[in-house]
């Protein structure tokens, strides 16, 4: 047997003579007793009756009894079964050998390829960039999709949020960003998400291709703490390559899913629900994922976008309100200019990029300031232009965004597989709006 085995086959075992016992369980909750532990720290729970084992995290502190929430669900488990520490921690294996693969949030293997030679552990928790050790973003991320390097044009390190309802593209847009990033290395973490989406988002999306790309897993049918933090795993994963001075692309879907496990977990420890049935914990988590992308001075960059599912298409969303303010500009889908047969449906008035100003040229600002004001002039008219209202001639300026309404609807249009270089996209948007 060789040492590497031998080693992994000990790794897997618990020798610690010191034990615990768990005295109460129901569906979302262990309480245990025995043990001296911290918040934060990771157990393991093994069943006396069949052997059975499942990992969880200690979540709340009570006297001598201690709150356990598992990471799997709790049948088969019953009232006298140990308790252990768990000397892993909050720890994952990364390294280079996640390239190319689909894993879960504790980076186990689930695309069937067999296992993963990683030999670095980091920890799942991490704190964010200090804010004077981030760099300034003065460099331009280009993604492949005229619509946003055109008119939302994003910079390395910046953080981004899609906000679309359910069915409206953000899937296919995902996809196109993934495949069309000028990136390195790219990160997709699908959180809370139906199993089938997995292998449609892979073959369908991203053409099977997974070159340079990790996606990790946490689907809806996992319990709420392996949905939480599938999304921290991921990002650790980015850190690990950003550290070594690579531009990472970050992509997750979805932020409300994650909420929305962090909602269980905390009314079940008996959290006061606030708007829409969130707990406060649920809003203080989104800042601590999600300012931990960004460019560090001295490494690499994280190059974020997280998706946000608006239920209802409401904006006003308490988890939509609140990534808002954390993020560096949102790009907002339109369930319209899906009616209207217009992908990737970005709604581009509603939509902003809080870093464009600094990272593009005074010719492309122009471009973008002109592109905006006719796109608007023509929506505010539109019924005056269908019913034939408006006389040509009576403002010049509308004149012009009706002769250009269909090159304009084509700028913004895009085929799923179709990826535009930057450059070409400037001179197309600049060469418009100047003839």
């Amino acid at each position: 047997m060789s040492l590497a085995s031998l080693k992994e086959r000990l790794a897997k075992r618990n020798y610690s003579v010191s034990f615990g016992e768990v005295v109460k369980i129901n569906a979302t909750v262990i309480i245990a007793t025995g043990l001296s532990v911290s918040i934060s720290d990771m157990v393991k729970i093994v069943s006396n009756e069949t052997g059975q084992e499942t990992v969880g995290m200690v979540t709340e502190i009570e006297g001598a009894l201690f709150y356990v929430t598992p990471f799997s669900f709790v049948d088969g488990f019953a009232s006298g079964d140990k308790v252990f520490l768990d000397s892993a921690g909050m720890n994952i294996p990364v390294g280079e050998g996640l390239l190319g693969r689909v894993v879960d949030p504790f980076m186990r293997p689930i695309d069937g390829r067999g296992s993963i030679g990683t030999s670095k552990l980091s920890p799942i928790i991490k704190s964010p960039i200090a804010a004077m050790k981030r760099g300034m973003i003065d460099e331009v991320f280009s993604v492949g999709v005229k619509s946003i390097d055109g008119l939302l044009t994003c910079g390395k390190g910046q953080k981004l949020g899609i906000f679309a309802g359910s069915g409206v593209g953000k899937s296919t847009l995902m996809g196109m960003i993934v495949r069309g990033a000028d990136a390195p290395i790219k990160v997709v973490a699908l959180i809370g998400e139906r199993g089938r989406e997995v292998p449609e988002f892979i073959e369908k999306n991203l053409g099977g291709d997974l070159t340079n790309t990790v996606i990790i897993v946490a689907t809806s049918d996992d319990s709420p703490l392996m949905r939480k933090y599938g999304a921290f795993a991921a990002m650790s994963v980015a850190e690990y390559f950003k550290e070594k001075g690579l531009d990472v692309l970050f992509i997750m879907d979805s932020v409300t899913r994650f909420a929305m496990a962090q909602r269980e977990i905390g009314l079940a420890l008996g959290e006061p629900p606030t708007s829409k049935g969130y707990p406060p914990s649920s809003l203080t988590l989104l800042p601590q994922l999600m300012e931990r992308a960004g460019k560090e001075e001295g490494k690499g960059s994280i190059t974020a976008f997280f998706t946000v599912l608006i239920e209802g298409d409401d904006m006003s969303d308490p988890i939509a309100d609140q990534s808002r303010s954390i993020l560096d500009g949102h790009i907002v889908l339109s369930r319209e200019m899906t009616d209207f047969g217009i992908y990737p449906p970005i709604h581009i008035l509603n939509s902003a990029s809080r870093v464009m100003n600094d990272i593009i040229t005074p010719e492309h600002f122009r471009a973008v300031m002109k592109f905006r004001r006719l796109y608007t002039l023509l929506k505010e008219n539109e019924t005056l232009i269908r019913i034939g209202a408006y006389t040509k001639g009576t403002d010049p300026e509308l004149d012009e965004a009706i002769d250009k309404k269909e090159i304009m609807q084509q700028f913004i249009s895009q085929g799923a597989m179709y990826k535009e270089s930057f450059d070409t996209t400037v001179a197309i948007l600049t060469q418009m709006m100047q003839q």
